[in-house]
């Protein structure tokens, strides 16, 4: 069975991706007062610093995810984090999500740690074997995103009809995977 317990540390040219760790609490905690970025990640939950503090600090624990810290290789920088869970085994399949920081948005930081995740996923990890296929949903509301994840090889599967109630209004999310095989010939 694959397993997320190892946490790897994956450095590509202007991002690094790095375990999560309690030391993170201070930058994912002002993330989640950011009223842009819980619209764009469906997030209507409120978190406690404690939850918070306890999650991160839990997270090397996990065999059956990964959670990564994104930092701008230029800086130093929190810039959010990349995610792989959901693992079905049977299926050889797992799920992403990202979540990017105010002050790294429209740099093309997610595009970097976005398409290193989907790389490290599909070229490192093989046992007992490969990894088919990395899925996600996204809001209708996010075009750069959609963009981005079709750039990286990810195909529209479907629409989830109204799958989010924000600010008075529903919005449909997009059903998108990425396969093995369709990779793009630009990786």
């Amino acid at each position: 069975m694959v397993s997320f317990a190892t946490k790897p540390t994956i450095t590509g040219e202007r991002v690094l991706l790095r375990p999560v760790t309690g030391d993170d609490v201070d930058d994912a905690w002002a993330d989640m007062h950011d009223d842009e970025a819980n619209r764009l990640t469906g997030t209507h939950d409120e978190f406690t610093y404690e939850q918070i503090a306890s999650w991160y600090s839990t997270r090397s624990d996990e065999p059956d995810r990964l959670d990564l810290a994104i930092v701008e290789l230029a800086t130093g920088r929190w810039c959010g984090e990349v995610v792989i869970n959901e693992w079905d085994a049977d299926n050889r399949s797992c799920s992403f999500r990202i979540a990017v920081s105010a002050h790294a948005r429209d740099r093309g930081i997610g595009t970097a740690a976005t398409k290193l995740l989907v790389d490290y996923v599909f070229d490192e990890i093989d046992e007992p074997a490969p990894i088919n296929r990395i899925g996600l949903e996204v809001f209708a509301f996010n075009p750069r995103a959609i963009h981005v994840y079709e750039r990286l090889g990810f195909v529209r599967e479907g629409v989830l009809r109204d799958a989010l109630y924000w600010d008075g209004a529903f919005h449909d999310a997009i059903v998108m995977s990425a396969l093995r095989r369709d990779r793009p010939a630009t990786r």
